[in-house]
């Protein structure tokens, strides 16, 4: 890569020169053939990656917008939804439900711990929900929610599942076609961005339907957007020569490379080594007296958030380090100051992560925290080899 940094935060991740080549190619007019035939591409990528038996939809905009048209497209003012946070981006829909008239209620966990199967199944007896949202992994905590055990629960119930998978769509299994348990259990919204797993830079916003969640829509006489509201964009992801709004077409150059790269690798292989590299990192700064506030049993695959031994300060150390050319995340809320966060996905390497342990522990060093470097790589190299 020819990145000059390492930017190990959980997001934006490296972008390959691959992905940089094709978003500096020549930009042409929106209903170009030669890009019309690109945009189609990445949409039927996209839908494969996802395996949805609806539509989806990759537009410009963050994961804010996502999450946006995955809410105000199934669920009407006046209808309920709970959310399922684990952390900071948990709560967002919180306040984007509000802003819709949606009536929330909210289970949240401890930071670092998930919601229980039992909580949710005990809130969801309590009233009709017509949507459950789920962080499938929460970018301030590093938690991962456990599907398996909630996607029943909630569809038992009659409610929508809606997965954020911000920090997770192309390296933690999201699998529209799988059944948890019943042929009727599946996921029913996907949402995610270009700049984290997927490993494009930041400017997409990428949503996924299935026929139930499009059922849903179809239900609802009128949402309160414009440029969010699917009914405008469905003409243009089953033919890119349509127009609704110009789309960012070097970036639409970009994604398209990008999801090349994520179904050359193979979504099995990548889930492997995301898991893989997770796990190696956490050992591997436990060396250093570090540990991640999530447990293992329920740490996301892409990244950590790591509480600082005693004595080491947030701002010297994430600078020092900094120099080094290692870019890793300050944490938020009340963790801030006490704990930072390392992204390990998308096009990050094992030789990239293991150089970023040793520059961690050199910094350590330099900061007066005595620690062994050589000891804390070969615990990653040894947890990698595990893993894959």
């Amino acid at each position: 890569m020819r990145n000059e940094e390492m930017l190990l935060i959980p997001g934006p991740t490296p972008v390959v020169d691959s992905i940089y080549d094709a978003m500096a190619s020549e930009t042409r007019g929106h209903t170009d053939p030669r890009f019309v035939a690109i945009y189609k591409n990445a949409i039927e990528q996209t839908r494969e990656m996802l395996q949805t038996d609806g539509d989806v939809f990759v537009v410009a905009g963050s994961g804010t917008i996502a999450m946006e048209m995955a809410l105000v497209n199934t669920v009407a003012a006046g209808e309920k939804i709970l959310v399922v946070s684990q952390g900071y981006f948990g709560d967002r829909f919180i306040k984007l439900g509000q802003a819709f008239g949606i009536e929330v209620d909210v289970l949240q966990s401890e930071w670092g711990k998930q919601v229980t199967p039992e909580e949710v199944e005990a809130k969801l007896v309590e009233g009709h929900y017509k949507a459950v949202t789920i962080t499938h992994a929460d970018t301030s905590t590093g938690v991962a929610a456990d599907l398996e055990a909630l996607v029943p629960i909630v569809k038992k119930h009659g409610a929508l599942v809606i997965l954020d998978g911000v920090c997770a769509t192309a390296a933690m299994e999201e699998d529209m076609s799988k059944t948890y348990g019943h042929p009727d259990y599946k996921i029913d919204v996907i949402l995610t961005g270009s700049q984290k797993a997927i490993g494009v830079p930041p400017g997409l916003a990428i949503v996924a339907f299935n026929k139930t969640a499009l059922a849903a829509r179809e239900k609802i006489e009128r949402v309160p957007a414009y440029y969010c509201d699917i009914y405008n964009w469905i003409p243009v992801m089953n033919d890119p020569s349509k127009y609704f709004a110009t789309p960012p077409v070097n970036l639409i150059y970009a994604y398209n490379e990008g999801m090349r790269l994520v179904h050359a690798e193979g979504l099995p292989t990548r889930i492997i080594r995301h898991t893989a590299f997770g796990k190696a990192v956490r050992a591997a700064l436990s060396e250093y007296g570090m540990k991640a506030i999530a447990d293992e049993n329920v740490a996301a695959s892409t990244l950590s958030c790591i509480l600082y031994p005693e004595g080491v300060g947030d701002s010297e150390f994430r600078a020092t380090l900094g120099k080094k050319g290692v870019i890793v995340a300050g944490s938020l809320a009340h963790l801030a100051g006490k704990a930072f966060r390392i992204g390990h996905m998308g096009n990050t390497t094992e030789e990239m992560l293991e150089q970023a342990i040793e520059l961690i522990g050199d910094t350590l060093n330099e900061m007066g925290h005595s620690v062994d470097s050589a000891k804390a790589v070969q615990r990653f190299k040894q947890e990698v080899r595990v893993g894959v």
